[in-house]
């Protein structure tokens, strides 16, 4: 369905954004790496990726919180593969904290590369998806994009504003070819997640195994973690020829949470 297109999945070497990689490679989809690792293990998920579904993967190491990184990571793109059809803004951060006690820095950092990082992604990369008639753009926001939780003043204004971009591309590129949607995936069992637990597990004093089932019982009415498979299968619709008239939406997928 997707052969000889050119995706960049931002924040793809762990978690949603590696999964999301691996689904759009299925479809044949050549990909464009991006995070943060260890260099041998980075260089094995790229050529493993490569290997297994006979499609071009490179890695760029763009370092998402600097503007002029995200645009030069389009541009390189476009210069290496002559196009560029799918963006997936995946790459995030998280820091919890009441919002009087919130760092400045942590604020900041959120929002670099939660938010200003997409649009500077999605500013580089339309004009070239307009000229080709034809480009994805999926911002992955979160739940959080769609309701609030204490203690994530950063992360929640970060995602909210996700969402809000999105519709604005999604009204300015209608009509071109050209469509951007948001995922909101709920509880995801991602390392940013895993400390979560972690850190509930200790302050509760129950085993990792009870804080996940109270951290998903709190919210998630499934009981069950989104997996990464998921949200790339999620994705790749958005891509398909069902969704052209899907855009400037917020598709949640998250086990009912915003249900409630």
């Amino acid at each position: 369905m997707l052969k000889s297109r050119v995706a960049i999945v931002t924040g793809s070497t762990s978690g949603i954004g590696l999964g999301i990689a691996h689904e759009l490679a299925k479809l044949r989809t050549d990909i464009v790496l991006n995070g943060f690792g260890d260099p041998g293990e980075i260089e094995a998920i790229r050529s493993g990726i490569e290997r297994e579904h006979d499609v071009r993967v490179v890695y760029n190491g763009a370092d998402m919180s600097k503007g002029d990184a995200v645009r030069r990571l389009i541009a390189t793109t476009v210069e290496t593969f002559g196009r560029l059809d799918i963006l997936v803004n995946n790459a995030g951060i998280q820091f919890t904290a009441p919002v009087d006690e919130f760092p400045p820095a942590k604020w900041h950092a959120i929002l670099d590369i939660n938010l200003s990082a997409a649009f500077h992604g999605v500013a580089a990369a339309v004009p070239q998806m307009k000229k080709q008639r034809w480009g994805r753009i999926i911002n992955i926001a979160s739940t959080h994009g769609l309701v609030a939780s204490t203690h994530k003043a950063a992360y929640v204004a970060a995602k909210h504003g996700l969402i809000g971009l999105t519709k604005v591309v999604g009204l300015e590129t209608a009509g071109s070819g050209v469509t951007c949607n948001a995922v909101c995936p709920g509880w995801v069992r991602t390392p940013l997640v895993e400390k979560q637990i972690g850190d509930m597990a200790t302050q509760k004093k129950i085993s990792h195994q009870d804080a996940a089932k109270a951290l998903l019982g709190e919210k998630q009415p499934s009981s069950e973690f989104v997996s990464p498979e998921q949200l790339g299968g999620t994705v790749a619709f958005l891509c398909s020829p069902a969704a052209d008239q899907i855009t400037g939406t917020a598709l949640a997928v998250d086990g009912g949470w915003t249900a409630q």
